[in-house]
């Protein structure tokens, strides 16, 4: 099968080549997935779940990406829930082959049915989205109506779900980014919005949820934010600064079948907007990686255009 690989963390993204690799076999409870449409995280050539196994062993040349949207073409042992044939979308797991290949490995329990109205490259973009999003505002965030929160990057792939999902669960949303976000931010449901470069987040005022992506000063100063007994969550690394009455979480988001079938079901009713940005073959990735830092929708690798 064609797959893109990487060997050196120090090459960056400059490192991943296209290349012919053996096809994955499909040890217990793993479905093996024709990939139609691949999704990635541009960091993750940082993650060292990219380079080592769950032991710590060098594990290269190893394949990124971690979602995907496609059809199960074989069942390990074991397997139950997923039929041959059937289309599914879900996360490739952190330490073993990713998604950015013609055939993947996936632990089936980590994969939800694609309903077959749902476009592959939707169904590829949503998961660690849709996941992190719902995990930090409801899991960990605690977040309930009638509640403020404060969403970083509210027009990135998390934040984009995250407004939406907040919105509908009876939330005040105030979101922030760049000055050319806060169209999409608004659009998307936000109440309010602050242009980081331009307008002083402290005017927001205290809230009982934050989900900050950025961390670093803008994870401090909106600690300062956070009323008593309100959270700040973070993606982005452990907290340096906890609210002063609040508290802080940190999290990795976790795979989860139920809540992927309760996300796409709400794309599926209209309630809920990916936002798909630029489309690439898979010998196009590297630029695919570039893309991803740059906003405006997730970039989708296309791996099978059937």
């Amino acid at each position: 099968m064609k797959a893109i690989i990487v060997k050196d963390p120090a090459a960056g993204v400059e490192g991943l080549t296209l290349t012919d690799r053996p096809a994955p076999h499909a040890a217990e409870n793993d479905v093996i997935v024709r990939v139609h449409a691949a999704g990635f995280t541009p960091g993750e050539l940082e993650w060292p779940g990219t380079w080592t196994d769950r032991a710590g062993r060098d594990r290269t040349p190893s394949v990124p990406g971690h979602e995907l949207s496609g059809v199960v073409t074989e069942l390990g042992y074991g397997t139950t829930g997923l039929t041959v044939g059937q289309r599914v979308f879900g996360l490739a797991d952190w330490t073993r082959d990713g998604s950015l290949a013609e055939f993947t490995a996936v632990e089936a329990r980590n994969l939800a049915p694609l309903p077959s109205d749902v476009d592959h490259a939707v169904g590829a973009a949503l998961p660690i989205s849709g996941l992190t999003a719902w995990q930090a505002l409801f899991d960990h965030g605690r977040l309930q109506a009638g509640q403020t929160v404060l969403i970083h990057g509210a027009a990135g792939g998390v934040g984009s779900i995250a407004v939406q999902l907040a919105k509908r669960a009876g939330a005040t949303v105030v979101g922030t980014g760049r000055a050319h976000h806060r169209e999409v931010a608004l659009d998307l449901g936000a109440d309010a919005f602050v242009d980081l470069e331009n307008e002083k987040l402290e005017d927001v005022g205290e809230v009982d949820v934050v989900l900050d992506v950025f961390g670093e000063e803008i994870g401090v100063r909106s600690a300062g934010l956070v009323r008593a007994g309100g959270t700040l969550v973070t993606i982005a690394a452990p907290p340096e600064f906890e609210p002063r009455y609040g508290r802080s979480v940190f999290f990795v988001v976790e795979p989860d079948r139920a809540r992927l079938a309760q996300l796409v079901a709400l794309v599926r009713e209209g309630s809920l907007r990916v936002l798909v940005g630029s489309r690439h073959s898979l010998s196009e990735a590297p630029k695919a990686f570039s893309t991803g830092r740059q906003g405006g929708g997730k970039p989708i690798v296309v791996v099978d255009e059937s």
